[in-house]
């Protein structure tokens, strides 16, 4: 609901601060509005000689904490709405009101309106009126509407046609985006609908998942990790999903991204978790990066599958959640925000839809050449199971530690070693190590145990490792391995 709002206030205890849930709204505010005034209130609390001093401490205070988002440097006013309490006398004055009403005319604009595209509200009453029918309130969000237009309530599956409207009291024919109306329509319970959207007939959709391109809300604390369940609030409706976070390849992670668009023809590479500073992915590649730059990707991916299907627009706002953390942690509930790109309609979306989606697990296998065939052949072990199908691997490539490019040629025995080919040869160097290698080995079998022991240590210091790299697709069906 909070994306109705064009100038919002943040009203604060000044003999408290910010609390807990003045942290989340100023988060919704961020994501969702574009205008701040911060009101301190209660500054009759305040000993009279200590007011002035204490308000300006505050008000320093509140800019420091706006200093690094969108509101920075917006107006700070104080007042007390209703001096002493709830139990002082009527005839008490509240102090510092008209000043606010001053900054806010000051604040006050007119957004700009587009009555184009679908006519989409959120109803936040729904009443109905003896002798003329049920009335829905609400706000406009997009497009336009008219007297005699039909109008959708599509969590109902019911069309109406639209009656009467009155905006403030007045009767009117018309209304558009950012509009406050009544409309009423006649043969519907009120009972039915308390709240949700009304629109043009089959304009929104209801969809069992999505792809949104997100950004994690830096105040929460913790990891936004793959599998995870959070609340998923669209519009005036939250419900519980799971999330799968997935970024752009490596390649891309600088590339610039169309915004508000999703491309199925590239590849993604999924991640465990929401790449961040602090995360544990991060982490890793900084250790592989010598300069220990964190490389992240301009843009992030999720898929969000959710937990009862929600009806929705295109586009729209998605904020994920935690709204089981105890309300009394001093701690974010808040997790990220983003934009809906793609829903999914189809309650077979898995088998129907999430094949088109190219996201990718990277997997990386080792093992260790056993011995020489031949100058264009080896034989390597460690790499599979004794169970696994060696036959599915047929032709991938692999790279010795010696750096020779191999070609998996097939099984070799029961016990899931495997032949590799060496299209341009084994160089001498190699073939000398695993020679020694080799000779060492059956020398130790000819004398006592311990040598042995010893044997395959030095051995062990210095094998030749095979490696072995590979994509795999998660949605894709065949589990085929592909290799670049």
């Amino acid at each position: 609901g909070a994306q109705i709002i064009d100038l919002m206030m943040l009203v604060i205890d000044v003999t408290k601060g910010m609390q807990t849930q003045s942290a989340e709204c100023l988060v919704i505010g961020q994501i969702a509005c574009q205008k701040m005034v911060v009101v301190l209130n209660k500054i009759d609390l305040l000993p009279e000689g200590k007011r002035q001093s204490a308000i300006e401490k505050m008000t320093k205070k509140m800019q420091k904490t706006l200093e690094n988002t969108k509101f920075c440097g917006c107006p700070i006013v104080a007042v007390a709405a209703k001096p002493g309490g709830p139990e002082a006398p009527e005839s008490e004055n509240p102090l510092g009101v008209s000043e606010l009403i001053e900054v806010l005319k000051s604040q006050a604009y007119l957004p700009s309106r587009d009555p184009s595209g679908n006519f989409l509200m959120a109803v936040d009453h729904c009443f109905s009126i003896k002798g003329q029918g049920t009335v829905m309130t609400g706000t406009i969000l997009s497009g336009s509407v008219s007297l005699g237009d039909n109008v959708e309530i599509p969590a109902l599956k019911v069309t109406k046609k639209v009656k009467s409207m009155q905006m403030f009291h007045n009767p009117v024919t018309y209304a558009m985006q950012g509009d406050r109306v009544g409309i009423c329509v006649t043969q519907f319970d009120p009972k039915l609908l308390e709240r949700g959207l009304i629109c043009t007939p089959e304009s929104l959709h209801t969809i069992y998942a999505a792809i949104i391109s997100l950004k994690k809300i830096q105040y929460f604390r913790g990891a936004l990790q793959t599998k995870a369940k959070f609340h998923i609030t669209v519009g005036h409706e939250t419900v519980m999903g799971r999330v799968m976070f997935f970024s752009p390849a490596p390649a891309d992670f600088n590339e610039e991204i169309k915004e508000n668009a999703f491309d199925f023809e590239k590849d993604y590479l999924y991640q465990e978790e929401y790449l961040s500073k602090d995360s544990k992915s991060s982490e890793e590649n900084k250790e592989n990066d010598q300069a220990g730059e964190i490389q992240l990707p301009r843009q992030q991916w999720a898929l969000l599958e959710f937990e009862k299907p929600v009806t929705c627009p295109k586009l729209c706002l998605v904020i994920g959640s935690k709204l089981d953390t105890d309300i009394h942690a001093n701690t974010c509930r808040l997790a990220f925000h983003g934009v809906l790109l793609q829903g999914m309609e189809d309650k077979n979306y898995a088998e129907t839809f999430l094949p088109k989606l190219k996201v990718y697990k990277l997997k990386y296998k080792e093992g260790q050449v056993e011995r020489v065939m031949d100058d264009y052949s080896v034989i390597g072990r460690s790499l599979f199971k004794k169970e696994t199908n060696i036959q599915i691997f047929v032709g991938l490539k692999v790279k010795l530690s010696t750096g020779e490019d191999g070609v998996i040629d097939g099984g070799f025995g029961q016990s899931g070693k495997f032949k590799i080919r060496i299209p341009d040869g084994l160089k001498p160097d190699t073939k000398m190590l695993l020679t020694a290698a080799s000779k060492k080995k059956s020398k130790a079998g000819k004398g006592d145990t311990t040598k042995e022991d010893e044997s395959s240590k030095n051995d062990s210091a210095q094998p030749v490792a095979i490696s072995l790299l590979f994509k795999r697709y998660v949605f894709d069906t065949q589990k085929k391995m592909i290799q670049s």
